[in-house]
């Protein structure tokens, strides 16, 4: 257990080993039978004692002794003697069990529900409970068993800190004791009779938590500690919105092709746009729920906000609607100006349940260019192709980068700060503090507090993440640790991925780096569209979304991405190269499905299909589901199909898109079979993998 080798069996062990278990099959045959005909006599619970003093952790027996005590106390009737020694009988046996596994999960729980019943001495249990922390102080089930027993006593919270204060004391490695003092600080947090500020009772435990970390710096409790006193510290309370798109004051100039005779085909930069679906996008810092035609208000349109995250039952950061602006006939003729109100009215809230409180307006206009067109030839699309000669950095024009491209500017109405001095200056008081430390002796885990702490800082001093002062730094803490701690590389490699993104959005200069004319867009387009390139970056997971909701072209090739989380927020997404990275199932492309923009997906030479078992259905709150209703048409899959599995999963994928080009060769679920099957699915589709479909 916990890397510790087994070590090799004696043979006297090994013969007490056998005689134990001839036993425990022994009371196992002769509980299930008594089990089986409810049979509640003395000689039955006798011998299921002895069982679960074994076995602590066979739950049906301890189900059995719950159904064995309705059975007697309902046979005691209104005798309260006669109940409470019914119940003392099961503390008892939940004692012996205890002795044999101290952690068993089991008979703690059992304990619990007899102390639930109310017939048993709270005050000599929780005496009895101290005794047991003095033997094993850090055994987290003891803890987990004094909160439930101190809010049965509705024993304050004061007294319970002095407690955990007392057990630090005696040991700082008392990780459990630190945890326990972290939950009833945010009941303390929470509560709002105390009498007591945030600063105050923080600024108390920074203190305690130095005491531990410069006494001893190689005990990992107290860091850990640490860096949950830097989240509540820099926790925003009231939510903020960091970014629209189109952004206050935006001027968008949307292109109207038409040929004689047929209908207008509205474009934006390079981009086919159905004006019954204009989005409008807001990001706020933080998941929040109660954004409605009552809380946000657009002027003369009647539009429904949905969250870009609704498997979420916080909330989300990303909130949309979609714009008509065209109305019945298609027929567009601007310029149209559209107004946000935004938190006029009560009803956005935190998950923390801290309302939204900075009303703020966002007025943009959208203006029509007429293009007319001899004939139909500029309705079909060319095949794309992500070669670097097709993009060309010297043609972006830099006065059209706040109009055209992802680049958003800090929200400049309501900008007053809502962070106190107090949450700077400890912030700061920290990161002097604990470069002194690594100054005298390099810890790990100190270097990975002060990135934190620097990354906190940022968090604060710019709170729009517009500025990122300590990023260089920060990168090369994590890079150091990288190296030095090679068994959680994947961890720093996730958070350089993140700094890097937010160094590299913070301004116009860093973000030109990476934007590059498209030279290979159709040749009737107007504008040449702009594509960000974040490709060859070693990038492990993205962020910085709240930079990127405009864009319309992304290269993310050559990358180590496993997942693509967050980038539903990017709604104006046309083209997408995902190639060459470590994308490992369907599942990890599930964001793509509410991407209804998206035209060309460059997916290919990842590595679909190679893993047997998809953990990322498992690791992420919003993987392809299987409660989701989904048309099932067995003509669609190949009866010879090697892996069904790949198939459904591609049906839920592909069939909420609408793209014309796909290039998903170099993967391991794609043969000629799995070919046909998605040419079936997506009638739309022009051009698979490089060759244009008949």
């Amino acid at each position: 257990m916990h890397g510790r080798p087994r070590k090799p069996s004696k043979p006297e062990n090994a013969a007490a080993s056998a005689a134990k278990a001839e036993k425990l099959c022994l009371l196992q045959s002769q509980f299930l039978s008594n089990h089986h005909n409810r049979i509640y006599t003395k000689e039955a619970l006798e011998a299921n004692a002895k069982l679960l003093e074994i076995n602590p952790e066979y739950y049906t027996a301890w189900n059995f002794r719950k159904l064995a005590v309705q059975h007697y106390v309902s046979e005691a009737g209104s005798d309260p003697q006669a109940i409470k020694s019914v119940y003392d009988e099961e503390l008892r046996v939940v004692e012996a069990a205890l002795r044999q596994n101290f952690k068993s999960y089991g008979a703690w729980h059992h304990r619990k529900w007899v102390l639930s019943k109310g017939h048993s001495s709270l005050d000599q249990e929780l005496r009895l409970l101290d005794k047991l922390q003095q033997l094993d102080s850090r055994n987290f089930l003891t803890w987990n068993y004094r909160r439930f027993l101190t809010e049965l006593l509705n024993r304050s919270v004061e007294d319970e800190l002095m407690h955990t204060e007392d057990m630090i004391g005696t040991n700082f490695s008392n990780y459990s004791a630190w945890h326990n003092r972290s939950m009833l600080l945010c009941k303390q947090l929470k509560a709002k009779d105390t009498g007591l500020k945030s600063k105050d009772i923080l600024s108390k435990e920074y203190e305690l938590v130095q005491n531990a970390i410069f006494t001893d710096p190689d005990d990992q409790s107290g860091w850990f500690y640490h860096l949950w006193l830097i989240d509540q510290t820099i926790k925003a309370k009231p939510p903020i919105l960091t970014a629209s798109w189109p952004s206050n004051g935006s001027e968008l100039i949307i292109s109207r092709k038409q040929c004689p005779g047929e209908h207008p085909l509205y474009e934006y930069q390079g981009l086919n746009i159905d004006l019954k679906e204009f989005p409008v996008i807001l990001y706020f810092n933080q998941a929040v729920s109660g954004v409605s035609s009552s809380t946000v208000n657009v002027e003369s349109f009647n539009i429904m906000w949905k969250p870009l995250s609704p498997c979420n039952s916080l909330g989300s950061e990303i909130w949309m609607a979609y714009l008509n602006l065209a109305g019945e006939d298609c027929h567009f003729e601007g310029p149209v100006s559209v107004e946000l109100c935004i938190g006029q009215s009560q009803g956005i809230l935190s998950s923390s349940g801290s309302p939204y409180s900075k009303p703020m307006h966002i007025a943009f206009t959208v203006t029509t260019e007429a293009i007319r067109l001899q004939d139909s030839g500029g309705h079909n699309p060319d095949m794309m192709s992500w070669e670097d000669p097709n993009f060309c950095a010297d043609e972006v024009d830099p006065r059209v980068l706040n109009s055209d491209v992802p680049f958003i500017e800090e929200i400049k109405e309501n900008k007053e700060s809502t962070i106190s001095e107090w949450q700077k200056d400890t912030i700061c008081r920290e990161i002097a503090g604990f470069r002194d430390l690594l100054s005298i002796k390099d810890y790990k885990i100190g270097k990975l507090t002060l990135a934190r702490l620097l990354m906190a800082d940022d968090a604060l001093s710019y709170p729009y993440g517009n500025v990122s002062v300590h990023s260089c730094e920060v990168l090369e803490l994590l890079k150091d640790l990288t190296k030095s701690d090679p068994t959680h590389s994947r961890y720093y490699e996730d958070h350089i991925s993140l700094v890097l993104l937010q160094q590299l959005t913070s301004s116009e200069e860093m973000l030109r780096r990476h934007l590059f004319c498209f030279k290979g867009a159709n040749s009737l387009s107007v504008h040449k569209p702009l594509c960000l390139r974040l490709n060859n970056l070693s990038l492990t997971c993205l962020g910085s979304f709240n930079k990127l909701l405009g864009v319309q072209m992304l290269d993310l090739s050559n990358n180590e991405l496993q997942s693509i989380e967050g980038l539903e927020a990017m709604q104006l997404l046309s083209c997408l190269n995902l190639s060459k990275n470590k994308l490992g199932s369907f599942t990890a492309l599930e964001p793509l499905r509410h991407l209804s923009s998206l035209k060309a997906l460059n997916v290919s030479d990842n590595e679909i299909g190679s893993h047997s078992i998809d953990t990322r259905r498992y690791l992420f709150s919003s993987p392809l589901s299987h409660n989701e209703s989904v048309k099932w048409d067995p003509n669609l899959v190949p009866s010879d199909a090697a892996n069904p599995t790949n198939y459904w999963e591609a049906i839920m994928l592909f069939k909420a898109l609408k793209l014309t080009q796909l290039d998903i060769i170099g993967n391991e679920v794609v043969d000629d079979r799995f070919s046909s099957f998605l040419v079936k699915i997506m009638p739309s589709l022009v051009f698979l993998d490089g060759q244009k479909l008949v």
